[in-house]
């Protein structure tokens, strides 16, 4: 079997290139910059990833698409439309891909998309599923929306199979951004005000556990043409993620108690009532489908994914 894998020097991409290699699986892995594609043997260097890119060298023999890459969160936002770039990449660089791909003959065609498809919040008791309507808010979820919408018409159309799974926050060895942050917070023994929000659940998943359910993604022949949800199996308030990142670090999370109302209110006069959201808010994934349908369970729990995170 051979793989072509985009977003190769990624978070994701990069564990995903590294449990292959494990696995004997020969991979083509895909690289936008020449000094990260030096690295690697049998690298392949694609600098577009929009509507016009050419694959027909790269997906010469390959058998399944693991397509990582994308537009992601950017920080710092200079587009004047920033959805019009997010689809540029995420749905025409998406649907590009996978119609040459069809043309190529590649059996499967493995997505990694987002769990923003569904939306930035849970309802309390009400976990997201696979099956509910996606209602993206932002605009990168609303480009993974358009771009799983493509992918299933072109499977229905070429007969290439489509398999999607939408991550919730993914943390591990080498996370950025958020999360990033929090470990920070906590290694450093800020005082921080969140040690009232527990009776909100965030899901996450551990890199690791990730990775092992895309390679089960790439073989398993009941994963054809389906989305699936994944994270750890274990729901966690803010408090208690803080507590465990504070326990994986051997630095116990100082944390105060405000009521959440009181942080929601500030954080919304300081502009940052997004980030309040994620922090005071549910958002929950059902991911009895995975389990069921693939026989898969996280190898790794929440704890030993934050130490490896941490280390």
């Amino acid at each position: 079997m051979t793989v072509l894998l985009t977003g190769a020097s990624g978070f994701v991409g990069k564990a995903v290139l590294a449990a292959a290699k494990r696995r004997g699986v020969e991979v083509r892995p895909v690289f936008r910059s020449l000094d990260s594609a030096k690295a690697h043997l049998g690298a392949l260097l694609v600098p577009g990833l929009d509507g016009e890119a050419d694959w027909a060298n790269a997906l010469q023999g390959v058998d399944v698409v693991i397509h990582a890459a994308a537009r992601a969160h950017v920080m710092r936002e200079e587009a004047l439309d920033p959805l019009t770039e997010y689809r540029r990449v995420n749905v025409q660089g998406t649907s590009n891909l996978a119609r040459q791909a069809a043309a190529a003959g590649v059996r499967r065609f493995v997505f990694i998309s987002s769990i923003k498809v569904n939306g930035e919040g849970s309802l309390p008791g009400r976990p997201f599923t696979a099956e509910d309507a996606p209602a993206p808010e932002d605009a990168y979820g609303i480009s993974k929306a358009e771009a799983e919408t493509e992918l299933r018409r072109i499977a229905q159309e070429t007969g290439m199979e489509v398999t999607i799974i939408r991550p919730p926050l993914i943390y591990g060895p080498g996370v950025k951004g958020n999360f990033s942050s929090l470990m920070n917070w906590v290694r450093r023994g800020l005082p921080l005000p969140l040690g009232g929000v527990t009776r909100n659940r965030r899901s996450l998943v551990g890199l690791d556990n990730l990775v092992d359910l895309i390679w089960v993604c790439v073989e398993h022949p009941k994963a054809a043409n389906q989305t699936f949800l994944i994270s750890d199996g274990e729901d966690l308030s803010t408090a208690e993620l803080l507590r465990k990142i504070g326990k994986a670090l051997n630095r116990p999370a100082r944390l105060l108690w405000v009521p959440a109302g009181l942080i929601a209110l500030m954080a919304s006069l300081l502009g940052k009532k997004v980030i309040s959201q994620r922090l005071l808010g549910s958002l929950q994934v059902d991911i009895s489908k995975t389990c069921e349908l693939l026989d898969w369970m996280p190898i790794v729990a929440v704890d030993e994914g934050l130490r490896r995170a941490v280390e």
